[in-house]
């Protein structure tokens, strides 16, 4: 079993998020903060972000926020960060994240989330990180996305071993549990090789 001492969480920052969103992610910065993770984050006040924010700083946990500058705006930045870390622009935010985090979670969220989520996926899946990954499935937001990569694996578009790098789970504590049993699955590298462990070129 793997404990963490950070976690980098991306999700939504829309203020129209319900309350049937924004309490599960509050209870996931909580349950956080009890297992003393930092959560590393993209530094917001609003909808998911400040949700989870807020509920690891309540909890007693810790908080490192990172931000672009064209989004270093008062009415956007979360005030009671741990620490706060300016940088030039989006790409260095999301790769600084990474950096600081041992594993990532993706919360419910939009474009922004997405596009970190699938970046963070294809590091992992050409060898260039080796974070595991989770998915918050808060009232099965993401059973859209779980269909979609069980297409792409039966379509050819992905190896099976690709459909095992991450974990998702509809609870905070569950999916916190299934991070820290969380192994990469084996052989990665043939995606760049492309070739079978008997030295075959894949299919």
């Amino acid at each position: 079993m793997k404990t963490y001492q950070s976690i980098a969480v991306f999700c939504g920052c829309s203020e129209r998020i319900s309350a049937a969103f924004l309490n599960p992610a509050y209870e996931f910065g909580r349950a956080m903060a009890r297992r003393g993770i930092r959560l590393i984050y993209g530094a917001g006040k609003t909808g998911m972000m400040g949700a989870v924010a807020s509920g690891v700083l309540e909890a007693g946990g810790e908080v490192t926020g990172v931000v672009n500058e064209s989004l270093d705006l008062p009415h956007l930045i979360h005030s009671g960060l741990t620490r706060l870390e300016r940088v030039g622009d989006l790409q260095t935010r999301k790769l600084r994240m990474l950096e600081l985090a041992e594993a990532v979670v993706a919360l419910p969220g939009g474009y922004g989330t997405l596009d970190e989520l699938f970046e963070t996926l294809v590091l992992v899946q050409i060898g260039e990180v080796t974070l595991p990954i989770g998915l918050l499935n808060t009232r099965g937001y993401y059973n859209p996305l779980l269909a979609q990569v069980s297409g792409a694996l039966q379509e050819g578009f992905v190896y099976p071993e690709h459909t095992r790098l991450f974990v998702a789970r509809a609870e905070p504590e569950d999916l916190l549990d299934a991070l820290e049993a969380f192994q990469l699955p084996g052989g990665l590298e043939r995606w760049v090789t492309r070739e079978e462990s008997g030295g075959q070129p894949a299919a």
